[in-house]
């Protein structure tokens, strides 16, 4: 079925997966891109004329649920963030939908101060410039690195590597266009409370990642403001009867979100089933950690200018160390779900709501609501991407209705 990217859209007869409660014949009316209206079937009457309509009355598995939000993601298909041109940010908006991602991060990687500079620009640029288009939307930018410890570096490259800067943080926020809303950081080297208390100012989400810190130290951050962790068992100090270190303070401190990469690879399936027993659906965020060989064939590509070699769903350096991840968001719920048994909605918590909550705009995304954008996706009875609305326009279309 042809769809045409249209300002009005109602969707009939489907399973809604909405903020408060799922529905279970359900309509959804979008207008100008957001939510006018939804509810069960019995409660629509038409009061407005609709440009396209879709009916899913043949279709009893298919449900609607909101975009997914990627907090965390180099690259796909390709393209990456540090390629550093509106082409490639192009390349990953007009690709994601096709895994139920309506909106991410474009995220960055450690590497010399120029690339850098010139991949915030180009972000900042590109963002103060998108309009909805029937893509994903670059909600802004997340600073990986440099601010990191070299002993947790993982994939990014050692050298060029710097100690938490406050003053260098500005410059390069300013040269961004004020898009930078994730840092990642260790925060006990030099400076890092510093730019912690300085991002949670700002509103900036403070995230503790590649960091080699105790536990003691993490708590220093989190009273500094850090509310996350970036993902979660990878390049930081695990959990030690005597030192609880990042893992520990992760799994015990509230006040800190931790990002999840859910592709059985990174984390063993039983120590996700046990993470999730311990922080719940409230206190998880699903991140691809995606770089740009994610779409493509096995292979060598590149990663924060290295030598990255794709093979059987897994992307390493050539001296082994895991470097980002091939995963999708579709397969990364239909993980969480397999592995630890939860529901589709507390899935959905983890990979739209709370990454909306942690960039505080719940209030335009991260669930089914009136008002909110018009950012939905239709899963089939496999929970797998059939439809993909980005802010009102049709992104990808695997309906065959």
């Amino acid at each position: 079925m042809n769809i045409p990217p249209l300002s009005t859209i109602l969707i009939k007869n489907i399973q809604i997966y909405a903020e408060k409660a799922v529905i279970k014949t359900g309509y959804l009316f979008l207008k100008n891109g957001k939510i006018a209206s939804f509810g069960p079937m019995e409660d629509y009457s038409e009061k407005e004329s609709v440009n396209e309509f879709i009916d899913f009355s043949d279709l009893p598995g298919y449900k609607a649920v909101p975009g997914m939000i990627d907090l965390h993601i180099h690259g796909v298909n390709g393209a990456d963030t540090m390629d550093a041109t509106h082409k490639a940010l192009t390349v990953m908006a007009e690709s994601l939908p096709k895994e139920g991602t309506t909106s991410f991060l474009a995220t960055t990687i450690t590497q010399e101060t120029a690339a850098i500079e010139k991949a915030l620009q180009n972000a900042g640029d590109y963002i103060s410039h998108q309009r909805p288009s029937g893509s994903a939307e670059v909600l802004g930018i997340h600073l990986e690195g440099p601010f990191i410890n070299s002993s947790m570096a993982g994939a990014q490259p050692k050298q060029y590597i710097k100690n938490p800067n406050l003053a260098l943080f500005k410059e390069w926020q300013e040269l961004a266009n004020q898009q930078i809303k994730v840092v990642t950081l260790a925060p006990e080297q030099p400076g890092g409370i510093e730019l912690i208390q300085h991002l949670k100012q700002q509103g900036i989400v403070a995230s503790i990642g590649h960091s080699n810190a105790t536990y003691e130290q993490v708590n220093q951050a989190i009273a500094a403001g850090a509310s996350q962790v970036t993902h979660l068992f990878n390049q930081m100090t695990g959990l030690h009867h005597r030192e609880p270190g990042v893992v520990g303070a992760a799994l015990l401190r509230e006040e800190l979100k931790a990002e999840i990469i859910v592709d059985g690879i990174h984390i063993r399936p039983e120590v996700i089933k046990l993470v999730f027993n311990q922080k719940k659906e409230k206190g998880l965020i699903l991140i691809t950690d995606s770089m740009r060989a994610k779409c493509l064939k096995n292979g060598i590509y590149e990663l924060g200018g290295q030598e990255v070699v794709v093979e059987n769903e897994k992307a390493t350096l050539m001296d082994g160390t895991l470097a980002g991840s091939i995963l999708k968001m579709n397969q990364a719920i239909r993980n969480i779900i397999s592995i630890t048994g939860c529901s589709l909605e507390q899935a959905i918590e983890m990979g739209s709501l709370n990454p909306a909550k942690q960039l505080k705009i719940d209030d335009k995304k991260g669930s089914i609501e009136k008002g909110k954008d018009a950012d939905i996706v239709i899963l089939n009875e496999l929970n797998e991407v059939m439809l993909t609305i980005c802010q009102g326009k049709i992104a990808y279309n695997q309906l065959n209705v």
